[in-house]
């Protein structure tokens, strides 16, 4: 550093030590041990004056008296963006502690968005911490411990940062699986101590080779982390030994030729298992990592692990975007886990805008920190790179935004495949979509990136708003028709003044409000002809005209459970608050409670087109004999009905009472499975439950 930046890291650390005198952390130290720490692990990676500023500072804001102002006076604005970034929203009141670290950690990774530094000093700074967990009580250590696992980790290694994500592993492991840590790390020493001749050996063999052929390079052996085995162990079903029968080496050459060089000798020196060997310098990892791996056969019965990889990408293996750090230059990013960390932030930014729940955000976060990635190709030949178990939709979302939503089936190595097929390595993949198309709600079950995960969420959101709008607009049409009104009637003046009584944005927003029946459809429409005529509310007519429905009302139509209406019974709707209109049988027992609250009944009819699958429960009666359930099921079937559940009401020696949840079109289909399961030879009784 200049002289000058020494300055102000020394004013900072006075600064600091000043806002924190009298404060200790649970240890009893002074707590200005901790930002110092922090400080220093940052100043080990070679960050520069404001990131080693920012860590002195970054509990200030939150535990101190010291405010933002005072640190932009001294250190400028980019200190306090940094410091703010890090800094959790204690002093925002949330329903729960889940939703508060929800929200403080959507705040830490927009900022990180912003600036790649926070998080840099928020890893720091977990890892200071995750080293004196002992000072915390059992559970403080349990719930931070596996924090760390389940979040700090991992994003240590999504930014290519695999020492930190390491020593995490180790400390989150350690604190939250005492015994298995121990027990584990003994073993590995144990297995080592035996292993030493036999590593000697091979890595002497190893440098030989590369030596004859004037490869220069150093050969170093690889130690598996306890959090590894353990991950392996119950991932794979595998025992301690199986896991540790491996020995690991790393090639660390001076360029890229001559890591393809290393290999071709290496290869010469012990049998390559096929189907083992991945390139990684080529086709790098999501998070800028570059190697060469390959597995041997090895000499003394076990497989060796190689990596070979040059002394730039062992630099940025080990520390990420840290590595070679240059926070802005005219040339963009200093290395490529910068660059693809970049990409990343760009995509979570452009996520968290239409996601409103802190809590989905974070999981789709999650879901994003994969350790494992599939790599694929498109028509023209590049490369994307998804999480382990990836579908076609999430290559479709991947692709663009629009593609996934308009997506019908995928073409992969020139096969048409099902839009759910998992894709693996190396395949070539094309989506083939149609305007008409668009999300499913069951695509959630199988996609895994968190890319696709929001695309999906948000588009059902916004078609369940639009059917909202829509269905709420006839609900009011049909309440002012009661009335011997309509929306045409009613003054733009008195609307806009309606609504802005009630805290509406828009029309659109009480339109929606109605269909999700948190406003009574007839009141909204007394209040708008009341305030048009000075009258006190009138009593409502009866509306000329039913709401006709399809069963499609996306998010604002539910079928109650207690009758299953079907296309073709005489129905009524019963709006229910945040459910929207629920609809039920005109002879569903629960009418006669419904009616207490006529307000919230609505005349509902069938639209002339139905379409779909409908659920509707039977009662059949049987003999009870072996192979009963079997030819009911045949005669369903037959009748090219779905069978959802079968559960047993009744059952003694001769008889029993099967109760089926079905799927039909409408009542006359039911008309025909019951025939059909009349007629199967085994049945007493069938009837529609209930009655």
């Amino acid at each position: 550093m200049s002289v000058e930046d020494i300055a102000r890291v020394r004013r900072a650390y006075l600064l600091g030590a000043h806002a924190h005198s009298g404060q200790k952390r649970k240890s009893g130290e002074p707590y200005i041990t901790h930002p110092v720490a922090v400080a220093t692990l940052l100043s080990d990676l070679h960050l520069d004056a404001e990131t080693i500023i920012a860590a002195i500072l970054h509990d200030t804001l939150e535990d101190t008296p010291l405010d933002r102002e005072q640190i932009v006076a001294e250190f400028g604005e980019v200190v306090v963006e940094l410091v703010d970034g890090v800094t959790k929203l204690d002093s925002v009141r949330f329903r729960s502690r889940q939703e508060a670290a929800a929200e403080s950690f959507r705040k830490m990774l927009l900022a990180m968005a912003r600036d790649l530094r926070v998080i840099l000093i928020k890893l720091a700074d977990r890892l200071h911490n995750m080293r004196t967990l002992g000072a915390k009580d059992a559970s403080s250590r349990r719930r931070i411990a596996s924090e760390t696992l389940e979040i700090y980790a991992p994003i240590a290694q999504r930014l290519g940062m695999n020492r930190i994500k390491g020593e995490l592993q180790d400390l989150g492991f350690r604190a939250l699986y005492p015994d298995r840590h121990r027990v584990i790390s003994a073993r590995i020493r144990s297995a080592l101590g035996n292993r030493r001749e036999a590593m000697i050996r091979i890595e002497a063999a190893l440098e030989k080779r590369l030596s004859e052929e004037s490869i220069p390079s150093h050969v170093v052996s690889r130690i598996k982390a306890p959090y590894s085995i353990y991950n392996k162990m119950r991932r794979e079903h595998k025992s301690f030994d199986e896991v540790m029968d491996v020995y690991g080496f790393r090639v660390v050459t001076d360029n890229v030729m001559q890591c393809y060089q290393a290999l071709g000798a290496i290869h010469m020196l012990y049998k390559p298992v096929e189907t083992r060997f991945k390139d990684f310098i080529a086709i790098p990892k999501a998070n800028g990592y570059q190697s060469l791996h390959t597995v041997l056969f090895g000499p003394f019965g076990a497989p060796i692990e190689i990596q070979i990889r040059t002394e730039e990408m062992d630099s940025v293996a080990e520390r990420g975007v840290a590595a070679h750090w240059v926070y802005k230059t005219e040339s963009g990013p200093a290395n490529s886990a910068q660059s693809r960390a970049r990409e990343w932030l760009a995509g979570l930014v452009e996520r968290q805008a239409v996601t409103d729940s802190s809590a989905e955000f974070i999981e789709n976060v999650k879901v994003d920190l994969f350790p494992d990635e599939v790599y694929l190709f498109t028509p023209k030949g590049e490369i994307m790179s998804l999480p382990r178990n990836a579908t076609a939709i999430d290559f479709a979302y991947a692709v663009h935004t629009d593609v996934g939503d308009h997506a019908v089936s995928a073409r992969v190595n020139d096969k048409l495949v099902p839009l759910r097929t998992r894709l693996e390595s190396g395949q070539r993949v094309e989506i083939i979509t149609a305007p008409s198309s668009m999300p499913r709600l069951d695509w959630l079950d199988v996609v895994v990136t968190g890319k696709a995960r929001t695309a999906i969420r948000q588009y059902l959101k916004h078609l369940q708003h639009e059917d909202a709008v829509q269905f709420g607009h006839r609900m009011l049409d049909r309440a002012l028709d009661a009335c011997g009104s309509s929306l045409d009637s009613i003054r733009p003046k008195t609307l806009e003044r309606y609504l802005a009584d009630n805290k509406f944005n828009r029309f659109e927003e009480l339109l929606a409000e109605i269909a999700l029946g948190n406003r009574m459809p007839d009141h909204v429409a007394l209040q708008l002809i009341g305030t048009v005529s000075g009258q006190k509310m009138a009593a409502l007519g009866t509306p000329r005209e039913k709401i006709r429905i399809t069963g499609n009302e996306h998010g604002v139509l539910s079928f109650g459970k207690c009758c299953h209406p079907l296309p073709g019974d005489d129905i009524i709707g019963y709006l229910s608050a945040g459910k929207g209109l629920v609809v039920h049988r005109a002879e569903c027992p629960n009418m006669v409670e419904f009616r207490k609250s006529p307000e919230r009944v609505i005349g509902i009819a069938w639209d002339r087109d139905v379409q779909g699958d409908f659920k509707v429960q039977l009662r059949i009666e049987v003999v009870n004999r072996t192979g009963v359930l079997a030819t009911v099921a045949s005669a369903i079937a037959e009748a090219e009905s779905n069978i959802e559940n079968v559960q047993y009401i009744e059952r003694d020696l001769s008889a029993a009472t099967l109760l089926f949840t079905i799927e039909a079109k409408d009542r006359k289909h039911l008309a025909d499975v019951m025939r059909k399961v009349r007629r199967s030879g085994v049945v007493n009784g069938v009837y529609r439950y209930p009655v």
